[in-house]
């Protein structure tokens, strides 16, 4: 695994949890990782496998902040149409779509469940504050989440992913407000958005009010535009913004008919890069850190000098001195949107279950 290092080392926040060891709190920088490596689809198992030895080997650069791309434990189904283009019959039980679907919600992780026990173990035995990219499963809905751990093996909790994208949409649910959450950490204030809802400027908003200093940004999208992005974030929130994404070839993913890329014209070789990355880390004045990088699988790695939040601040406080809340101002709902409740408080039902207080696990 390829290293790629740097060359240098306000308003009310919500204290979403608790923590208390793992980390220096007098400490003014913070090495942090964004991890850029394929998922082993459909076999969750070995993807688990796969970040444990990435998680070691960030930890052993001394790392204590480790972010892994969207959907890692899961996969981001790439190329698939999930036969909408195929088929679109609801009827028919043969569906190609279907039988796709039914592979990949088995492939998705409960939330809490085993794998996330495990995840948080793997946090506890390398002493990292872990951000991972998950699919996770709530009965048969899918959703594209983010899981919090501390580096004494506890899960913290989750974001999901408020607005699936495109096609996207076919396969996962959609968030809501009780899953935005912004960890107060002796690190620093650590959150996170994914993919293209950090577009959304409210959202981004809401994270900036809550006092996000290491924004963190799983993502798919490996266009060179996405580092427009990336820095924009870094100077409208003065933060640290570690954005990592997945790089893998045709070969990472099965091979034909068990897995068909769509939408190429034809069937791509197994060495054909289907996603090249671009993972980065950017500084609140907009420095690049770290990254891009499109050449393989790596670990980027760079030292975060928190005092250069605050520098930042000085010239731009978005939720701060540079608001107008008689002219504009921002209300988030942030209770659970549930489809079904009941009015007796025994009754519980799954859609019910919510980690959104961030209790350890």
């Amino acid at each position: 695994m390829a290293l790629v290092t740097s060359g240098s080392g306000a308003g009310p926040v919500i204290n979403e949890v608790e923590m208390n060891g793992g980390a220096d709190p007098s400490a003014t920088t913070v090495r942090a990782t964004v991890v850029q490596a394929s998922t082993v689809f459909y076999d969750t198992p070995a993807t688990l496998d796969k970040a444990e030895r990435l998680i070691e080997e960030a930890a052993g650069y001394g790392s204590q902040l480790v972010v892994f791309p969207e959907a890692f434990i899961g996969g981001y189904p790439r190329g698939s149409t999930f036969g909408f283009g195929i088929s679109v019959s609801i009827s028919n039980p043969k569906d190609k779509g279907k039988e796709a679907f039914q592979r990949y919600h088995a492939a998705a992780i409960d939330v809490p469940g085993p794998e996330v026990t495990r995840l948080a173990a793997m946090a506890g035995k390398y002493k990292v504050f872990l951000v991972m990219g998950v699919i996770e499963r709530e009965g048969y809905t899918l959703y594209c989440s983010v899981l919090f751990f501390d580096p004494l093996g506890r899960y913290l909790g989750k974001h999901r992913k408020l607005m699936p994208t495109a096609l996207e949409r076919i396969i996962w649910g959609f968030g809501d407000g009780s899953t935005i959450p912004v960890y107060d950490t002796p690190l620093g204030k650590i959150g996170a958005l994914i993919c293209w809802e950090n577009k959304m400027p409210l959202l981004r908003t809401a994270l900036y009010a809550k006092g996000i200093e290491i924004y963190c940004a799983p993502t798919a999208d490996s266009r060179p535009v996405w580092q427009a992005s990336m820095t924009h974030i870094a100077l409208e929130g003065g933060c640290f913004v570690l954005s990592a994404n997945q790089f893998c070839c045709r070969k990472d993913y099965p091979p034909p008919p068990e897995y068909e890329f769509g939408g190429l014209g034809e069937e791509p070789s197994a060495d054909t890069v289907v996603c090249p990355g671009g993972s980065v880390i950017i500084s609140p004045s907009g420095e690049v850190l770290a990254g891009p990088n499109y050449d393989g699988e790596a670990l980027i790695t760079a030292d975060l000098d928190l005092g250069e939040i605050v520098r930042a601040k000085f010239d731009f406080d978005v939720v701060g001195h540079y608001a107008r809340p008689e002219v504009l101002s921002l209300v988030v709902n942030d209770q659970p949107q549930l489809p079904v409740s009941f009015t007796s408080s025994a009754e519980k039902t799954p859609a019910m279950k919510s980690d959104s207080s961030a209790k350890s696990y």
